[in-house]
């Protein structure tokens, strides 16, 4: 399991825009599990949607490419200090199956499919509950600062 402060060794992101609470489990260089606690204080639902918040897909997208980003950065054995970023690079087969909303926790999930010269794609899942919410094939590209 990482802690955020663990989490935040390996990811250079931010409040607002740190999308991982907790890594459950990480298998170096095949998977890694991970959470991120949806809550009505997130700053996007201000305008997406005042009366019905729903997390936006792009946000869900985001949130899965940092748990690749962690499941990449652990099989280096690098982290953002290192001077490496790990920058998000593409998105294929994006599918939506469910809205997020807040109280929802999404539980991210992200399988190494390959890497060749700094280049990783992973294939990634976020779920709420035992309901799919989002899949898509990610393209992450590891480059220095």
């Amino acid at each position: 399991m990482m802690t955020i402060a663990e989490i935040r060794e390996h990811l250079p992101q931010r409040y607002p825009f740190l999308m991982v609470d907790r890594v459950v489990e990480v298998e170096e260089g095949k998977c890694i599990t991970a959470y991120k606690n949806v809550t009505v204080n997130e700053p996007y639902f201000n305008g997406h949607f005042p009366d019905t918040p729903i997390m936006p897909g792009v946000m869900i997208i985001e949130a899965m490419g940092q748990a690749a980003g962690i499941l990449g950065f652990k099989t280096m054995n690098k982290t953002s200090a290192d001077g490496s970023l790990y920058l998000f690079a593409g998105a294929d087969k994006v599918r939506f199956k469910r809205q997020v909303v807040p109280g929802d926790c999404l539980t991210l999930k992200a399988q190494i499919v390959s890497q060749k010269r700094g280049i990783w794609k992973f294939d990634c899942q976020a779920y709420v509950g035992d309901e799919l919410a989002c899949s898509a094939s990610i393209i992450c590209a590891d480059r220095k600062k």
